[in-house]
């Protein structure tokens, strides 16, 4: 059982949707795996997971576009992009553990119908954007379509500083970007943990957590001064947006998939995140990021975070397990 919230917060995390509660009971509360299991299931038929699949087109989208909703225009002043369309539907359902069986045969209506907004390129097939592709590069390995091919596209747009930048194309970077280098680690990471897996995933991976690492997670390698506002600022969903809570739950992820203990250079990382802790163990929601989305999932601004709580807790929980 966790250490580090109280039985109310322990309660009060459990009285929350099935996408969440599983999660709580599994990686929390170490509840027996038929217990966590029949949680986890009922994802497809109740709360968020239920009303998210309600929502989908009959050609397998969602809001009838691959990663912008159709006909969506970014208006002059910017004020957000939705998160309505497939690829970010499709990522949330995947995230809150929905048995991809409940999606019947969206794999093969995505493959038929979708495209993508940049140069009307095929779904499985990825574009151009690192982002755009380490999430169709994780959710089509869930769903059994055959995206083999982005494993090499991350391996041909590696940066030589180990990690990737989603504006290679549209500004020349030859630099990587803690934002386009964690999502990147995101989708080889569950490619590697779900699909064929092999040693260049692995090395891939590796190549995109010294980078990060090399950082302690938050500063410029040059100058040393902390590389932006946003990497403390904590809010969910996560989207694409890069936070310190966002990477220590992937490197998480990562070092119990390889059997490693944490890396010492993540210490100031996690102290961070230790000290945005209330005295209950919750943490709060700082910041929401703009944009159309179906329903809410997490609280306002202001108000202590169930999400932001289940993963600080068990970031925390590793951190603190595995260095004493």
């Amino acid at each position: 059982m966790s250490s580090q919230a109280d039985p109310r917060t322990r309660a009060w995390l459990l009285d929350t949707d099935p996408a969440l509660r599983w999660q709580v009971e599994r990686d929390l509360l170490a509840e027996p795996e038929e217990v966590w299991r029949a949680t986890r299931a009922r994802v497809a038929t109740e709360g968020y997971g239920a009303r998210l699949l309600a929502l989908q087109d009959e050609d397998g989208q969602w809001a009838g576009g691959a990663f912008f909703p159709r006909g969506w225009q970014e208006p002059e002043e910017r004020v957000g992009q939705p998160w309505t369309a497939t690829t970010w539907s499709l990522t949330a359902l995947r995230e809150w553990g929905l048995d991809p069986a409940a999606l019947g045969d969206t794999a093969e209506r995505l493959a038929r119908h979708s495209r993508w907004e940049y140069d009307d390129l095929p779904y499985w097939g990825g574009e151009v954007d690192c982002c755009i592709n380490a999430a169709t590069l994780a959710n089509g390995t869930w769903l059994g379509a055959d995206v083999a091919g982005l494993e090499q596209w991350f391996a041909d747009h590696q940066m030589t500083d180990g990690g990737w930048n989603c504006a290679w194309e549209w500004d020349g970077s030859t630099v990587s970007s803690f934002h386009s280098t964690l999502n990147s680690l995101e989708g080889l990471l569950h490619r590697e943990q779900h699909g064929p897996g092999g040693g260049q995933l692995r090395e891939l991976r590796r190549g995109g957590e010294e980078y990060l690492l090399e950082r302690r997670l938050m500063h410029r390698r040059t100058s040393g001064e902390l590389v932006g506002p946003w990497v403390t600022e904590l809010g969910y969903p996560f989207r694409s947006v890069y936070n310190v809570l966002h990477a220590l739950d992937y490197l998480r992820r990562s070092s119990l998939l390889d059997g490693r203990p944490p890396d010492p250079r993540a210490a100031e990382a996690v102290e961070v995140l230790r000290a945005k802790r209330s005295p209950d163990g919750t943490w709060t929601q700082e910041v929401r990021h703009a944009g159309e989305v179906w329903f809410e999932v997490d609280v306002p601004v202001g108000e202590p975070s169930p999400w932001l709580t289940l993963y600080g807790t068990r970031v925390l929980d590793w951190w603190d397990s595995s260095t004493g």
